[in-house]
């Protein structure tokens, strides 16, 4: 049974990557080819389109960035190729091999390579030393993953700051963090966004932002299967509140009960809007994040790089303390600042929500 169920999966994912692979193989060819010795800036992405979320936060930035220095995206995976020709507005470059990274590196003059996750793949571009190869991953947050000491692989590492610094430096061993890190903030921020799909009224507007749950017990940061259902149910039912319900994209992809939990907490907010069709709550699967996060009143966020992105809108804050198993989490100077917004929206939520 459990042979045939991997022969199934199998199948379905070679199908899949063929699929990607000639409607990318389209996109490129109405594209045409790119201009030789024009970009300056790399960025690797290794990744199929299921961590395409890795990518996104970086698109405005990057765009930015580009009006000064040329950028370009070098995807070694066909649907993380395909999804980035679609949505990312950057020039992408489809390196399934070698000698396709061999031949981008002579066709273009790039200075900087930039990295956004740590896929074992990095060390295939790592090893061509005429470049900058720099870290500036995915979020910024107090997860284990942030003082992992694969940062020792790259040249320099872009951080948000000094709550940062002091996270690696406690972290690693004979890391020179002064000159090996860079701040820079969170420039995501500078591009909040966006239009919510409802017009602002008199509710509370609660912004629930789980992370997933890890594909290890020390990495288990999500509440979705501890905390979500109980939250979210309770403010439906107030009637005062606008939920946005914004889970990560992988949730459930390693237990099927945070899969689970995920689920029934879409369905209850389905349910909720078909009996009162003016309450509005949001199921959120948008690629960016804008509106999300400056406009709610509250947010509701794990020990995830929605901690920092939310921090820098100056709006309330609660963050979720992780019950079900252990996982190893870092002590910064953000996570004390997380846990005055914490005590400050408790006060503010007894005197508007009781449950």
């Amino acid at each position: 049974m459990k042979d045939g169920k991997r022969a199934v999966r199998l199948a379905k994912r070679v199908l899949k990557g063929r699929r990607a692979f000639f409607e990318l193989r389209g996109l490129l060819e109405h594209r045409g080819p790119l201009p030789e010795q024009h970009f300056r800036v790399g960025v690797y992405f290794a990744d199929s389109d299921v961590n395409i979320y890795q990518m996104r936060q970086w698109y405005a930035p990057l765009q930015e960035l580009s009006k000064r220095w040329p950028v370009l995206v070098l995807a070694r995976n066909a649907a993380g190729a395909r999804q980035l020709i679609r949505e990312s507005g950057l020039d992408v470059a489809f390196a399934p091999k070698v000698t396709s990274l061999e031949r981008i590196l002579e066709e273009q003059c790039l200075d900087v390579v930039l990295y956004v996750n740590q896929n074992t793949r990095n060390f295939q571009m790592m090893r061509y030393g005429s470049c900058w190869h720099v870290f500036i991953n995915h979020g910024e947050s107090d997860k284990m993953y942030m003082t992992s000491n694969q940062h020792k692989c790259y040249d320099m590492a872009l951080v948000a700051g000094d709550a940062a610094r002091v996270r690696l430096s406690n972290a690693l061993w004979d890391y020179d963090v002064e000159r090996r890190t860079i701040p820079i903030g969170r420039p995501q921020t500078d591009h909040l966004s966006g239009q919510p799909p409802f017009a602002p009224d008199a509710r509370t507007v609660v912004f629930y932002a789980p992370t997933w749950e890890g594909d290890r017990p020390a990495a288990c940061y999500g509440s979705v299967a501890t905390h979500g259902e109980t939250l979210v149910r309770g403010l439906l039912a107030t009637g005062r509140h606008r939920v946005v319900y914004r889970p990560h994209p992988r949730s459930g992809v390693v237990n099927p009960e945070f899969g689970a939990a995920n689920k029934r907490i879409i369905e209850m907010i389905t349910e909720a809007n078909e009996r009162d069709p003016q309450a509005h709550h949001v199921y959120d699967q948008s690629p960016t994040l804008g509106w999300q996060l400056s406009l709610p009143d509250v947010a509701i966020c794990d020990i995830s790089a929605m901690v920092y992105d939310r921090l820098a809108t100056g709006k309330p804050l609660m963050v979720t303390r992780p019950v079900a198993l252990k996982p190893q989490s870092t002590r910064t100077a953000t996570s004390v600042c997380a846990s005055g917004w914490t005590r400050l929206t408790a006060q503010m939520l007894r005197k508007c929500w009781t449950v």
